[in-house]
Parts: C-alpha cells; sequence; structure tokens
C-alpha cells in the first residue's frame, strides 16, 4: 500500500512524464538507432553502431532537447491545452510551471554538455536547435503556413544529426527524409483541424482559421499524393527488402485517412484522422527491420 507521500511523488512523475512526452521520445530513440543500423550505418558492424559513444551522446541530447521542448511548448500553450486537451491538461499542472521551466533548463544544459562529448559542431548544432524549438514555440507557431513548416522541420532534425555524424549522402535517405516530412507535415495541418476551438480562443493564426477547413482538407490531399513520389521510388527505385509491406499498407491507411478527413465534422474525427497519421509514422519506424529481416541476426552472429 503506498503512502500519501509516494502516491504524490508518482503523480508529480506521471506528470512530468505527460508534460514532456516520454513515449514520443522513446520511439524517436529507437528511430534513431534503427535508422543507423539500418540505414545510415548498414555498412557498419552492429556492435560498432550499438556500441558508439558519439551516437549514444547524440541520441542523448536529442532526447534531452526534445524533452526540453515539449516543456517549453507545453509553458506557451496551458491556456489553449485547457480547451483542446482539459484531461491531458489538468495531470500536466500537477508540477507547477517554475519546476517545469527550472527542468527545462537543465534538460538543455545536459543536452549542450552531452553533444560536446562529440564535437563542437554538435554543441553549435544542438544550441541552435534548442533556440530553434524555443523561438517556435514562443513566435512561429501562431503563423499560418511557417508554423507548420517549421514544426516538421524541428520534428526531423534529431534524425539529421545522427545523418551528419555518419556523413552517408545516399540518395535512398533522403527520398526516406521527403516521406516523413510529408507525413510530419499532413499530422501537424491535421492537429491544427482538431485543435481548432483552442486555437481560435487563443488568437493562433493556424491555416484552419485563417483560410478555413475545406481548404485545409485540399492541402492534406495533395500532401498525401505528394507522398506517393518517394513510396513509388522508394517501391521500385531502391532495394528496401521486405520494407515494401509497410509501403503498400500505408497506401491503404492513407486513403482510409482521405475517407475520414473529407467526411470529418467534428474534433473526434480530426483526432482519428490524426491518429492514423501518428500510427503510420510509428509502424515506419518498426518497418525498418523489414529491410533486412535476417540483417540483424547475421550482424549479431
Amino acid at each position: 500500500m503506498l503512502s500519501r507521500k509516494q502516491k504524490h511523488i508518482l503523480l508529480k512523475f506521471f506528470s512530468m512524464f505527460s508534460v514532456v512526452r516520454g513515449y514520443n521520445i522513446l520511439i524517436i530513440v529507437i528511430a534513431q538507432y534503427l535508422a543507423s543500423i539500418y540505414i545510415l550505418a548498414h555498412d557498419k558492424p552492429l556492435r560498432s553502431v550499438v556500441l558508439d559513444l558519439n551516437l549514444f551522446m547524440l541520441v542523448l541530447a536529442s532526447a534531452a532537447t526534445i524533452a526540453g521542448g515539449y516543456i517549453i511548448n507545453n509553458f506557451y500553450d496551458s491556456e489553449k491545452d485547457l480547451i483542446n486537451r482539459p484531461i491531458k491538461s489538468k495531470l500536466d499542472k500537477l508540477v507547477n510551471q517554475n519546476t517545469k521551466l527550472s527542468f527545462y533548463f537543465v534538460l538543455n544544459f545536459m543536452a549542450v554538455i552531452m553533444a560536446s562529448y562529440v564535437s563542437f559542431k554538435a554543441v553549435v548544432f544542438f544550441s541552435i536547435y534548442i533556440f530553434g524549438i524555443w523561438f517556435y514555440s514562443h513566435k512561429l507557431k501562431k503563423m499560418p503556413f511557417i508554423g507548420n513548416l517549421t514544426s516538421a522541420i524541428l520534428t526531423i532534425t534529431p534524425f539529421f544529426a545522427i545523418f551528419m555524424y555518419y556523413k552517408n549522402f545516399e540518395t535512398v535517405i533522403f527520398v526516406h527524409a521527403v516521406f516523413l516530412f510529408l507525413l510530419i507535415s499532413m499530422r501537424e495541418l491535421t492537429k491544427d483541424l482538431e485543435n481548432i476551438a483552442g486555437d481560435f480562443t487563443q488568437n493562433y493564426h493556424t491555416i484552419p482559421i485563417v483560410y478555413g477547413e475545406k481548404v485545409s482538407k485540399k492541402m492534406l490531399t495533395v500532401l498525401s499524393l505528394l507522398s506517393l513520389v518517394p513510396i513509388y521510388l522508394l517501391l521500385f527505385r531502391f532495394e528496401i527488402g521486405y520494407m515494401y509491406i509497410y509501403f503498400y499498407f500505408s497506401i491503404l491507411l492513407l486513403l482510409i485517412f482521405l475517407i475520414i478527413l473529407w467526411r470529418s465534422k467534428s474534433k473526434l474525427h480530426y483526432l482519428i484522422a490524426h491518429n492514423i497519421l501518428k500510427f503510420i509514422i510509428v509502424i515506419g519506424v518498426f518497418g525498418i527491420l523489414l529491410i533486412d529481416i535476417n540483417l540483424l541476426l547475421n550482424r549479431i552472429l
């Protein structure tokens, strides 16, 4: 039986875990390692990649920076989230704003320290990344187009850090990146549709508010069609092993997404459409394993 103090500590932990979206960070960490093993450093022995201390520090620095980004985003969006996510907002408020901000500065300091282990260029990279996240949360996210574009870029930036570390400039990597960028852009715009009530109340000039829901749906349709271009290239121009299963499944899910999108008339409908895109992104992380199912065992042996 937990004491009152233990329950209080546990609630605080879950509150902070909710603020930094620990589940998202875990997926990003897994994605960075799988991308390194199967795509960016596919020519290197598994052990040398997994036990690479520099890679470990870059992944930790990314995780700390992203966690800090979620905190500062939560800080600026606290009033909006009361409308858009009332239940999550109540959980998040169990940790006061001063504690969140203190943790934000600690995480960013840790990120820079970990980056300094790798190189001075890594320090500069993460310093710019930290500033970019703050500037987006403070100013850019309230602007149509610029906010969506910046958010998508900031989301894939941790992978760019790993990409620069391995200096692998194969074309297939750029095609994967374009597909991911399009999915994230679609997710951000769908999230704007989902959060239109809170955004309107807090005077956020998002695309759905400035141009309307119908224009937003047309833009999402265009982005969905554009995503077929990298899918086609990956299926028929590059060797991706059994990952073709993931891309055909993605086409099916995108079709379902569009059907739900054009029939959407409430927050719940947009939430379902948003979750479909999140699902495509998450299974894509583990879909990397399909590039060569035997690769992991072979490289271990």
